[in-house]
C-alpha cells in the first residue's frame, strides 16, 4: 500500500502530491492492477490533512481513468503506468548514484536540478 508524504513546504497543493505520488507508485510498479488505495481516513490520519483534500485527489486520479471507487468498498487501482520495475537495475544503479552525489555535497535541489537539466537533455522534444 502507498504511504502519502506530504511537503507543506513544496509550494505544491496537497491533493497535486498526492496525485503524483500515486502516478510514482503505479510508474515503479508499487501499485498495480486491482490494488485498493488507503482510506480517505486512512490518509488523514497519517497526514494530518483535509479529508476533503484526498477525495479531491482521488476524484482526479479517476477522471484520469487511474482509478476507480466502488461504493462502500474503497478506492481501487484501474491501470498501471509503470514500465519499470521497483528493483529495477537501472533503480539500483540511480540508488548509487543518488549516493555518490550526496557524498560529494550536493543537496536535494542541488542533485533533483541536476538530474533534470539531464532529463531535459535527453528527452529533448518529447512530450508527455
Amino acid at each position: 500500500m502507498v504511504e502519502y508524504r506530504i511537503d507543506r513546504r513544496s509550494g505544491v497543493a496537497t491533493y497535486v502530491q498526492i496525485v503524483q505520488q500515486t502516478k510514482q507508485a503505479l510508474r515503479l510498479g508499487l501499485l498495480e492492477p486491482g490494488d485498493k488505495l488507503p482510506t480517505a481516513r486512512e490518509v488523514v490520519e497519517a497526514t494530518a490533512i483535509n479529508p476533503n483534500t484526498v477525495l479531491k485527489a482521488y476524484r482526479e486520479l479517476e477522471r484520469e481513468g487511474l482509478v476507480e471507487a466502488r461504493r462502500g468498498l474503497g478506492t481501487f487501482v484501474r491501470k498501471s503506468l509503470g514500465a519499470t520495475p521497483a528493483d529495477s537495475p537501472l533503480r539500483v544503479e540511480l540508488t548509487a548514484w543518488a549516493s555518490r552525489a550526496r557524498a560529494a555535497g550536493l543537496d536535494r535541489d542541488d542533485v533533483a536540478a541536476l538530474f533534470t537539466a539531464v532529463l531535459d537533455e535527453q528527452f529533448k522534444g518529447d512530450t508527455e
